[in-house]
C-alpha cells in the first residue's frame, strides 16, 4: 500500500545562506503515483524569511542521462523531476541548463522547462543582454518548439541518478565517469 501523505523522515538546521542565522529544514518521503518514491526538502529562515526547497528521487539510480525526442504536441506533457544536481540540454535550441551552488530541484514537464526558458529570454531581453531581433527569434524558436513545430531532444544529465523523466518515449542511459566528464563540458 503507498503512502497517501508525505511523511516528515528528518528535520535539520543549516546556515541561512541570507543572513547566517539558523534555517530549519524538514524532510519529507511521499510515494508519487508515476514517478515513485521522492524526497521533498523544504526550509525558511524564521529571522530574515529566505525560503530553500529541493526535491529528488529516494532511490539513486546511478549517473545517468535521460533522453527524450520530442516529436508530437502530446510529448511536451512528460513529467520532469530534475534534482539540484541535474543537467538539461536540449541542443536544437542552443538550451543548456547547468546547476550552480544554488541550484534547486524541482517537479514540472518539459512544456513547464520551455516556458521558464521563454521567461529568462524576457528577462534577459528587457535588461538589454541581447539585441531584440536575436530575442524575438530565441522566443520564436522555442515557442515553435512548444507547440511541436519543430522536432527537439529533451536531455537531462544527472550525475547522481535521482532524476526522471517520466514518457514512454524516455530513452535511459546509464554514464560512467569518462563520459560524465565529457557531458559537463
Amino acid at each position: 500500500m503507498s503512502e497517501k501523505k508525505p511523511r516528515k523522515i528528518l528535520e535539520y538546521s543549516v546556515e541561512c545562506p541570507v543572513c547566517g542565522r539558523r534555517l530549519k529544514v524538514e524532510e519529507y518521503l511521499y510515494d508519487m503515483p508515476l514517478v515513485g518514491k521522492v524526497i521533498i526538502s523544504s526550509g525558511k529562515c524564521e529571522n530574515c524569511g529566505y525560503k530553500w526547497s529541493d526535491v529528488r528521487l529516494a532511490e539513486v539510480k546511478g549517473p545517468r542521462k535521460i533522453v527524450v525526442e520530442v516529436e508530437e504536441p502530446n510529448d511536451v506533457n512528460a513529467l520532469v523531476v530534475r534534482s539540484s544536481t541535474a543537467s538539461i540540454l536540449i541542443p536544437e535550441l542552443g538550451v543548456e541548463i547547468t546547476p550552480g551552488p544554488a541550484s534547486l530541484g524541482y517537479i514540472t514537464t518539459i512544456e513547464g522547462v520551455l516556458l521558464d526558458i521563454l521567461d529568462k529570454i524576457d528577462f534577459l531581453c528587457r535588461e538589454g543582454e541581447a539585441p531584440r531581433e536575436t530575442c524575438e527569434e530565441k522566443k520564436d524558436l522555442v515557442e515553435k518548439a512548444r507547440n511541436a513545430e519543430i522536432p527537439f531532444t529533451f536531455i537531462l544529465v544527472d550525475p547522481e541518478g535521482t532524476s526522471t523523466i517520466v514518457s514512454d518515449k524516455a530513452k535511459i542511459i546509464p554514464l560512467d565517469e569518462k563520459e560524465e566528464r565529457r557531458e559537463e563540458k
